[in-house]
């Protein structure tokens, strides 16, 4: 059952131009696209008048063109024009989804009834110029949506899978805490590593060799966003939990979780530091190591659905390190039970 009155990642604001973009969100087609005056438009990907994808068809103005018989249609998904008479039928609209952009991500409200802008997930980080750099992307992974909550919410598969980037021996031995905010239906999980091995991916970047202390505090909003509120600090100067250090580096590495259907999901992240900001040389970098580090976890997971297909029932032993997982488990389940009829 999808959770479908949230705000989700549709699309990265550089893959939309004129040309619509077709995409699979929760279950549904949807065109997305820029009018000529730069406005984001999201339309339900099928022409009422023979379901061919709206997405195939033409921006004109701010209007689209249906590619098949010519239907035309607003930014509000209302049918203006038919070919071959004046009357325009009355079914003949399509439904708009509501669109946000924030920085680098362009996000969509799937739910039935009127969006709710309260609920809108809050990424100063990705829109403040000043104060921070951003680099951001989107894979496809081909296994449930779930699969990528757990891997998000255990941390300690980097010191495996990701070991020549992100992962340290320690970030799997540290022992973590675990927060359930179940009125708000968030998930904290925190991680501190005093004097532990500083990897490629903050060494090259921030300068520091050797041993640093290192914070990984996770926060996850269910169902659609993940924050991870990273903190680099020399070792003897170790972080301050509300940020006001200038002696440490921080890093905001967010993610949009968007199911596409009910095997495959988007993986939508983004990076922001506020540490060599304007620096192109440390984006090309860390875009190139987060796009790595992504595609392993891509890997990962499209071979755990593989072997799911291939069994009748999968196993699973948890342990210490589970405890975020299973609590999001729990918070999903729950939010998935409020949706069903009594």
């Amino acid at each position: 059952m999808f959770l479908r009155e949230h705000w989700y990642v549709a699309a990265l604001a550089s893959e939309l131009e004129s040309r619509p973009l077709s995409r699979q969100i929760l279950g549904e087609h949807v065109a997305i696209y820029r009018t000529t005056g730069g406005e984001i438009v999201a339309l339900a990907d099928s022409c009422p008048h023979r379901g061919y994808p709206l997405s195939l068809g033409t921006v004109v103005g701010e209007q689209l063109v249906c590619g098949y018989h010519g239907f035309t249609f607003d930014c509000l998904g209302k049918c203006v024009s038919v070919p071959g008479q004046d009357r325009v039928p009355s079914r003949a609209d399509v439904r708009r989804f509501p669109v946000v952009q924030q920085g680098p991500w362009v996000w969509i409200w799937m739910g039935r009834g009127e969006a709710d802008p309260t609920a809108l997930p809050v990424t100063p980080w990705l829109v403040d110029t000043e104060g921070w750099s951003s680099v951001a992307g989107v894979a496809k992974i081909d296994a449930p949506f779930h699969f990528l909550v757990d891997n998000l919410l255990d941390l300690s598969h980097e010191t495996y899978l990701h070991n020549g980037s992100i992962g340290t021996p320690e970030v799997a031995t540290t022992p973590i805490e675990v927060e359930v905010d179940d009125a708000s239906n968030v998930v904290r999980v925190y991680r501190h590593m005093k004097s532990v091995d500083c990897p490629p991916f903050y060494s090259r970047t921030t300068g520091l060799v050797g041993k640093i202390d290192r914070w990984q505090d996770v926060e996850y909003f269910a169902p659609g966003f993940y924050l991870l509120n990273a903190r680099i600090a020399p070792i003897g100067e170790p972080p301050l939990e509300d940020g006001s250090d200038d002696h440490a580096f921080h890093m905001k590495i967010l993610y949009g979780l968007t199911p596409s259907t009910d095997d495959k999901v988007y993986d939508f992240w983004a990076l922001a530091r506020d540490f060599c900001v304007g620096d192109s040389e440390v984006d090309v970098f860390l875009e190139q190591m987060q796009t790595a580090v992504v595609q392993e976890d891509v890997d990962a997971l499209n071979i755990l659905q593989t072997r799911a297909e291939a069994v009748l029932e999968v196993s699973e032993v948890s342990i210490k390190i589970d405890r975020g997982g299973l609590a999001a488990r729990r918070v999903l389940a729950a939010m998935a039970d409020s949706l069903t009829p009594a």
